[in-house]
């Protein structure tokens, strides 16, 4: 296929770019709106009926949604917002899981100009308290089993909660699932928003301190509708197309990597609650005909272990996109070759993303690469003063201040962009090289953030987690580099005295963090140490632990 440069004005259009000056933009009207690019576009008599959403529950029996059905359910939730008091700018918590809820709910939340919090049912209580403390949510979506464990110590956690709305709710709470089935009010009247106020608030962790609220514009959808289209081949409009991944909604690649890409296209999303595993994967994408997916790069690691997928399943799939770590050179070849699929990788961060990445139909992909800048974005490298360097040459991620996809900004911390500016550029922390065809090759981090399996995992909560344990008095956690999952966390922890690493202990530490903030951030290994080295500052000298966990 020709470059996108050789493309007419109206192709280019049709996937969100435009060309001045013999360079390409992304084109982003004033009044971009999440719901008017999705569902509202398909509400039409050729498309109302069209299959939006299915669940597959977990006893194998399904539930659909159409369009038009998704628009009605989220109308009715959206009148039912607004009478508890829920408008414009207000933030409404979001913690339904991978279910029809959460996407009905982001329409809903829409049709009023309000922002959706993004909660993962992954969270314990004192990451989603933090959340929703820090954003002063007084509305919760969720449902009976992500609040259960909860409503006995809700007050306490909660204090600004006014109203929970519980989906299948077995306590007082108001049910959420009648509200989404009451019929819509006929003079209901959406108050929709422009490209520039905010439509997200994503809590996502950092090398200090508890997680960021990052928040996102509606002009975030406009922003990657380029990209993609890119990563997902040009085929996001495949009449067959059928999405699906296992990356949670309440992050970027189930969100705005997956469902979101999959309505801009009119096309249909499938899902379930079930834990990832890759028989139970593949059974699944071949039951529903999946042909389009988000997968984590350790999502295909695991995949990878089944050397001839297709012998045992009747596979769909097309087109994989991956990002959130670096992907290996055989994973990729196994995917093109024994999958039999395209798989496009791309790089960015929640703040500003789609910097970086693959798209076959146009260019060739070099085994082990990130990519090259996708169009729109200007992306550098350079060193520690902010100074390009040469091809070849190792040196940090940038790109420019006005990036399309950036982030509106973080939620009660106007200290915390000073982190990511660089003279002129917002910088990313990781390292690259790039060669003189202009494709990146990623490098690592500059900082203490630990990527694993995708998630993007802040030390500091885990430290402030463990030392909240009355063996642990003093307590380090690094990403300790790994094949599986490109790191894992793992702890080193000075006992507290009266304190000895006796048998169980170190389970018991390691289930007091998963319980307390999530099973993800659960250190996969302790270490015992006597003492820290420590820097000239006073600090633990985490670099000499990577350094040794690296050696």
């Amino acid at each position: 296929m020709k470059p996108l440069t050789e493309w007419s004005a109206d192709a280019l259009a049709e996937i969100g770019l435009e060309q001045a000056d013999g360079k390409l933009r992304i084109a982003i009207a004033p009044d971009s709106n999440i719901y008017s690019m999705t569902v509202g576009r398909y509400l039409g008599p050729a498309d109302r009926d069209r299959r939006a959403i299915s669940i597959e529950e977990p006893d194998g029996a399904m539930s659909h949604y159409t369009f038009a059905e998704v628009d009605a359910a989220a109308t009715a939730l959206a009148a039912r917002l607004r009478a508890l008091g829920c408008g414009r700018g207000d933030y409404v918590g979001l913690h339904c899981g991978m279910r029809p809820e959460t996407a009905i709910a982001h329409m809903a939340i829409c049709k009023i100009g309000a922002v959706a919090v993004t909660l993962s049912q992954l969270y314990g209580p004192d990451t989603l308290a933090h959340a929703l403390n820090d954003c002063r949510a007084e509305v919760l979506l969720t449902t009976e089993a992500g609040w259960a464990p909860l409503r006995g110590q809700a007050q306490d956690l909660f204090p600004h909660l006014k109203h929970v709305l519980v989906s299948s709710s077995l306590g007082p709470e108001e049910d959420l699932s009648s509200v989404l089935r009451s019929p819509p009010p006929a003079d209901f009247e959406p108050e929709l928003t422009g490209a520039d106020d905010p439509a997200l608030l994503m809590y996502t962790s950092g090398s200090t301190g508890m997680p960021k609220g990052i928040l996102h514009g509606h002009r975030v959808l406009a922003a990657y509708r380029p990209s993609i289209n890119l990563f997902f081949n040009l085929s996001l409009r495949d009449e067959d197309a059928v999405f699906w991944s296992p990356s949670d909604w309440a992050w970027v690649g189930g969100l705005l990597d997956m469902l979101f890409p999959a309505w801009l296209a009119g096309r249909q999303v499938v899902t379930s609650e079930a834990r990832f595993k890759a028989d139970w994967a593949f059974a699944f994408m071949a039951r529903h005909k999946v042909t389009h997916t988000f997968l984590a790069p350790s999502a295909i690691r695991r995949l990878a272990q089944t050397a001839d997928p297709h012998r045992d399943h009747d596979l769909s799939m097309r087109v994989i996109c991956t990002g959130g770590e670096a992907l290996a050179a055989e994973i990729l070849e196994w995917a093109e070759n024994s999958l039999r699929v395209v798989c496009n990788e791309f790089y960015g961060l929640t703040e500003v993303n789609h910097l970086i990445g693959n798209c076959a139909r146009i260019y060739p992909r070099r085994a082990g690469s990130m990519g090259l800048a996708y169009p729109g974005h200007k992306v550098l490298l350079v060193d520690q003063d902010g100074q390009a360097v040469a091809p070849g040459e190792i040196g940090e991620i940038v790109t420019t201040d006005d990036a399309p996809t950036r982030y509106l900004g973080y939620l009660n911390n106007p200290d915390k962009e000073a982190e990511l500016r660089l003279g002129p550029y917002m910088r990313t922390h990781d390292l690259a090289v790039r060669d003189d065809d202009g494709y990146f090759w990623y490098k690592g981090r500059s900082d203490d953030l630990i990527k694993s399996s995708g998630f993007r995992i802040g030390p500091a909560e885990i430290e402030e987690c463990l030392i909240a344990h009355p063996a642990v008095a003093e307590a380090a956690v690094i990403g300790k580099p790994d094949k599986e999952r490109g790191a894992i966390v793992k702890a080193f922890i000075r006992l507290a005295r009266d304190y000895a690493a006796q048998p169980g202990l170190e389970k018991e530490l390691t289930e007091h963090v998963r319980n307390r903030l999530a099973p993800y951030k659960a250190p996969r290994e302790i270490a015992f140490v006597d003492s820290f080295e420590m820097t000239s500052s006073g600090k633990i000298n985490r670099k000499a632990l990577r350094a040794a966990e690296a050696g």
